[in-house]
């Protein structure tokens, strides 16, 4: 039995896809649409770059998305495995749109829309160098925990990412996270400092909520074909209104990554297929278990290679 995942921001490269708009036209067109309905060049800014333009919130949620539909087309065009015939589909934070319109509950324009005003009410929720995220490496979410509960009166920090076993994510404002650093450099728990310019996932992300909600609340969402691990819950759903009252939530709530493959692995899950950009997730999976089989596809020949 096997799911379907896709990557999140901090995946993305410039020259991703390039292989794709090369060979197949619908592909061409596709990124074609995207910069009409954005009314900006994002397929310049993936094809091309600059990088500093790509790694832009407002730019890399959409471009992302853009890559893993691309790839998700062509796997359906070209070849005769049956995508849609996973037993789950899930997203790590913007993935979770991807898979969204992968499964058919919303179309390509309205999740590419969506993605922009996402990108753009997060980056501007806390203004530029006033927070950010720093990776915590080899502890676990109950002892960060532990240590953000205990020195409340002194900094307040967020958990943002559950990702893998060794590895949570903390968000919060830059002065915050700096004492919040101190104290894990005094636990003998090692830190980094992520280059990202805002507090994703946590409660600092308020004024993108209230963006968010408007525009989720006026966008139709349809049955998925396909379960949907849910970024909040960490369990599966088809139900459209919970599906738009969960995506409204995650901006703020934290991405319990480790908990949603543990659970699929628990309904009998023994092989992941990261769909998009880079090779972050399946890196992620590896820190969970390492008994289920991982397949990456983000160009011609791993499609070609896919059974």
């Amino acid at each position: 039995m096997f799911s379907v995942l896709f990557p999140g921001q901090g995946s993305q490269s410039v020259g991703m896809a390039k292989n794709l708009y090369e060979n197949f036209d619908y592909i061409k067109t596709l990124f074609n649409e995207a910069d009409k309905i954005l009314g900006n060049s994002l397929s310049k800014m993936v094809l091309e770059g600059p990088k500093e333009l790509l790694d832009q919130t407002e730019n890399t949620q959409p471009a992302i998305f853009l890559v893993s539909y691309s790839i998700f087309k062509v796997i359906k065009n070209e070849t005769q495995f049956d995508i849609n015939s996973a037993k789950f589909f899930a997203g790590h934070s913007l993935g979770e749109y991807s898979a969204l319109a992968c499964s058919g509950s919303i179309n390509f324009k309205q999740t590419i829309k969506l993605l922009q005003i996402r990108g753009k009410s997060m980056q501007t929720a806390v203004p530029k160098g006033k927070g950010g995220m720093f990776a915590v490496l080899g502890s676990d979410i109950e002892k960060v925990n532990e240590i953000i509960n205990l020195n409340k009166d002194r900094f307040k920090c967020f958990i943002a990412n559950d990702n893998s076993v060794g590895q949570i994510v903390v968000s919060g404002n830059t002065i915050d996270l700096n004492n919040f650093s101190e104290e894990l450099k005094k636990n003998n728990i090692k830190n980094i400092k992520l280059p990202v310019s805002a507090p994703f996932h946590c409660e600092l992300m308020r004024p993108a909520t209230v963006a968010m909600r408007k525009e989720i609340k006026n966008t139709e969402f349809k049955i998925p074909t396909n379960e949907i691990f849910s970024n909040v819950t960490a369990k599966n759903t088809k139900n459209p209104d919970e599906i738009k009252r969960l995506l409204i939530e995650q901006i703020e709530k934290p991405v319990r990554w480790r908990e949603i493959i543990e659970n699929m692995i628990d309904l009998k899950v023994d092989k992941f297929i990261e769909i998009g950009p880079g090779k972050v997730l399946s890196g992620l999976i590896k820190r969970i278990n390492r008994n289920v089989k991982l397949i990456q596809v983000n160009d011609i020949e791993d499609i070609k290679n896919l059974n």
